[in-house]
């Protein structure tokens, strides 16, 4: 525990985490003190850690129970290992603002990403603060935003993997497995009890109990709201560069401007037990 060193990189968001080998999974000093920074900073940036991807489930695991992505593509040998290769990623989904999965009634709590192979120039990450954005709202709107719900649904986000071959899955199959899902427009962080904003451009579709044109304009502007570089972090990459965040109180965006192979293993989890 003495190695640990915790910096944050924004007053919103971010830390970057110094003083361990993720190869040895965390003990349970060090799980908590990383649980608690995930707690106040949200996103974990760890650098110089070559971790194979059994080293990386390994990891993982230690944090929270791993998830398995209903369609993302997956490391041949490991189900629960996201494997994001991209040369061309303009409107393949993850270079808009987004959390994952948010179309399951238990979207994952947390998300871990490495750096596997990146191009020579581009590839960034940003991360934005769900909960900062939240506290930038007037109280008025806050209040209303309490009240309601808004619908989540994956077929945009499928019939594109589906059409770019990423996915042989049946959309229809899957639109039945896993129907449109309402969440509340505010989710409660439950260490801080902090309000925070949870719509995102890529699942989130109409909000429930609005005519049409109140329920484009609103989450319209919840959408653009969520962009601003007040609330956020940019993640430079470099080999060896791991980071943990919280997909229910944060989200990312993928930064397109490459047009070399970047390669990006990814984990979903739970909540910690």
């Amino acid at each position: 525990m003495e190695a640990l060193r915790i910096r944050p990189l924004t007053r919103a968001i971010g830390a970057e985490v110094d003083g361990l080998d993720l190869r040895e999974p965390p003990g349970d000093a060090v799980r908590a003190a990383l649980l608690a920074a995930l707690d106040r900073h949200l996103v974990l940036r760890f650098r110089d850690q070559p971790l194979s991807p059994e080293a990386l489930l390994a990891f993982g695991r230690r944090l929270a129970p791993l998830r398995v992505h209903p369609f993302a593509p997956h490391h041949p040998d490991h189900a629960e290992l996201v494997v994001i290769d991209q040369v061309e990623p303009e409107g393949e989904g993850a270079d808009e603002w987004h959390a994952d999965a948010t179309f399951l009634a238990d979207p994952p709590r947390f998300g871990v990403l490495q750096a596997v192979r990146l191009p020579d120039v581009g590839g960034d990450t940003l991360f934005a603060s769900a909960i900062a954005a939240c506290a930038a709202l007037s109280a008025p709107l806050r209040a209303l935003l309490a009240r309601l719900s808004a619908v989540h649904d994956l077929s945009a986000q499928l019939e594109g993997a589906i059409e770019r071959g990423t996915s042989a899955l049946d959309l229809r199959r899957m639109q039945e497995r896993w129907p449109p899902f309402a969440h509340p427009i505010v989710r409660v962080h439950p260490a801080t009890g902090l309000p925070a904003l949870f719509v995102n451009r890529n699942y989130t579709t109409r909000i429930e109990g609005l005519a049409e044109d109140e329920s484009e304009a609103l989450l319209a502007f919840l959408l653009a709201h969520l962009r601003s570089p007040k609330f956020q972090v940019r993640v430079r990459w470099e080999p060896g560069t791991i980071v943990v965040w919280d997909n229910h109180f944060a989200q990312h965006f993928a930064v397109p401007d490459y047009g070399e192979r970047r390669v990006m293993h990814r984990l979903n989890l739970s909540s910690p037990g």
